[in-house]
This record gives C-alpha cells, structure tokens and sequence, in this order.
C-alpha cells in the first residue's frame, strides 16, 4: 500500500516517515498541499496523511481539491496540532476520513491508518 504525506514541519515528518517504515508501507512526502497533489499524479497513493497548517496549499484547500473530484475515494488522515473543534468539523465535513491531534502514539497511528486502509479495500 502507498501513503502520501503532506507534512511541512521536517520534525514531524521524520516521525511519519518512521512509523511508515516499520510498518514497511512504500511513502512519499510533501512539504505542502501544491507539492502533495504534483506527487497524487504521479505515485497514485492508496492513503493521503496531511497536516492542516502549510504554506501555499493548506491541508483543509488540498482535502476540498482531491475531493471536487466526485470519483476520489482516496482515504485521507489528518494529523494536526489545531484541535479547536471548527477545524476539526471543517476538515471531516469537506471530506477526510479521519483526524488525530499531534502528538500521537504510534499504535494509534498505525492502528488509524490499518483502519482506513482496510476499509478502501473493501470499496475497490
């Protein structure tokens, strides 16, 4: 299975980058939502990991883009820092599957993206 991360803070990123490989999922990373949709053509990702707070594209314009297409059923996990409950409704109601507060743990990250990755099996 390939992930798409949009990550921009390189700290974090790391992090990700980490967890994805002992897991031993194949990744690319993005340090912006502009960069990340470049790489959606491209790698043809099974999950998009992003964060909401990055320059040029935000991760709530690059989840309402890979959404305007009604056929994208990409799984998208948001991974941010902002938990105010606005942001929250806002990046779920334009279409993101699912949303975890940094920091996290690791076994809720994998466990969240084991979830959503099982679940776009069952719908291709």
């Amino acid at each position: 299975m390939k992930i798409l991360i949009a990550e921009d803070d390189p700290v974090m990123l790391a992090t990700i980058e980490h967890f994805l490989t002992m897991e031993n999922f194949s990744f690319v990373s993005a340090k912006d939502g502009t960069e990340a949709l470049a790489a959606m053509q491209s790698f043809k990702p099974d999950l998009l990991i992003t964060d909401i707070l990055m320059p040029l594209t935000s991760g709530l314009e690059l989840i309402g883009i890979v959404r305007s297409d009604p056929a994208n059923k990409l799984p998208i996990l948001v991974l941010s820092s902002v938990d105010q409950e606005e942001t929250v409704y806002e990046a779920l109601s334009l279409g993101a599957n699912d949303y975890i507060t940094k920091p996290f743990t690791p076994d809720e990250f994998n466990g969240r993206i084991k979830r959503l990755l099982k679940k776009k099996k069952k719908i291709a």
